[in-house]
């Protein structure tokens, strides 16, 4: 399906900063976005996401050392679930604290480069579906309910989906 994976550099750092400035790689400005929207671009972004997978290189990295597109479409499916669970938290509990998630770890765990780019299109495609219609359902006060990334960044339900957008409007500028 595809080539050996090569060792990938983690990604340590702190991307909270896309909250007080665009990003200067992809062009994504978090402060620009309307939160009330967060579902609608979810699913644009999803569906982007089926031509990506469509692909037949979907499985080639560009370089031994950066993930293929089918990789990346893993991973923001990935993060998708996750935060549809995060922000199920963040509606539930008052300041709910999440645990660590190394997403370098599950890449290899998960063995992403071996996945079916068909499979992958399809759950990116439901967990997207999954996570806008939970944004959707956000109205109010609900917006300011907080929570805690464990290292000790807050969010609240507003700054969560401002934060959260970029990461698969990112990822889709990745593999262009």
């Amino acid at each position: 399906m595809t080539e050996a994976a090569g060792a990938i550099v983690p990604d340590d750092k702190d991307w909270t900063w896309v909250l007080e400035r665009p990003c200067p790689e992809c062009g994504f400005d978090a402060r620009s976005i309307d939160v009330t929207e967060v579902g609608d671009l979810i699913r644009t972004n999803a569906s982007a996401w089926q031509r990506v997978l469509a692909a037949p290189d979907a499985g080639h990295r560009p370089s031994p050392d950066r993930w293929s597109p089918l990789e990346y479409a893993c991973h923001v499916r990935d993060v998708f679930r996750l935060f549809a669970e995060r922000l199920d938290l963040m509606l539930t509990q008052d300041g709910p604290h999440y645990a660590n998630w190394d997403q370098d770890a599950t890449a290899v765990e998960d063995d992403y480069a071996s996945q079916s780019p068909v499979a992958v299109a399809v759950e990116l495609t439901r967990a997207g579906a999954a996570l806008a219609d939970r944004f959707d359902a956000v109205e109010g006060e609900q917006w300011e309910r907080t929570g805690h990334r464990s290292d000790g960044a807050e969010f609240t339900v507003d700054t969560f989906a401002r934060y959260f957008m970029h990461d698969p409007v990112h990822h889709l500028w990745d593999v262009r």
